[in-house]
């Protein structure tokens, strides 16, 4: 490998690492649409709870479809 290569790896590694964390954090801020816990009633924590999973399962669904 070139350095060129090692230098483009790299910083598909650190991009790759931002948009998946922009993600996470844009589906948190959906599921709690913006609220803290504190000002949410207690139907709202429950929504967002179950959103939560929902998420955690389609991303496991996600990860296991991609190493068939």
């Amino acid at each position: 490998m070139n350095l060129n290569q090692i230098i483009n790896m790299i910083i598909r590694m650190l991009v790759r690492r931002g948009i998946n964390w922009g993600i996470n954090k844009g589906v948190g801020m959906a599921s709690k649409r913006g609220k803290s816990p504190q000002e949410m009633t207690p139907e709202e924590r429950k929504a967002q709870q179950t959103t939560r999973e929902a998420v955690k399962r389609a991303r496991k669904a996600a990860r296991i479809t991609r190493k068939l």
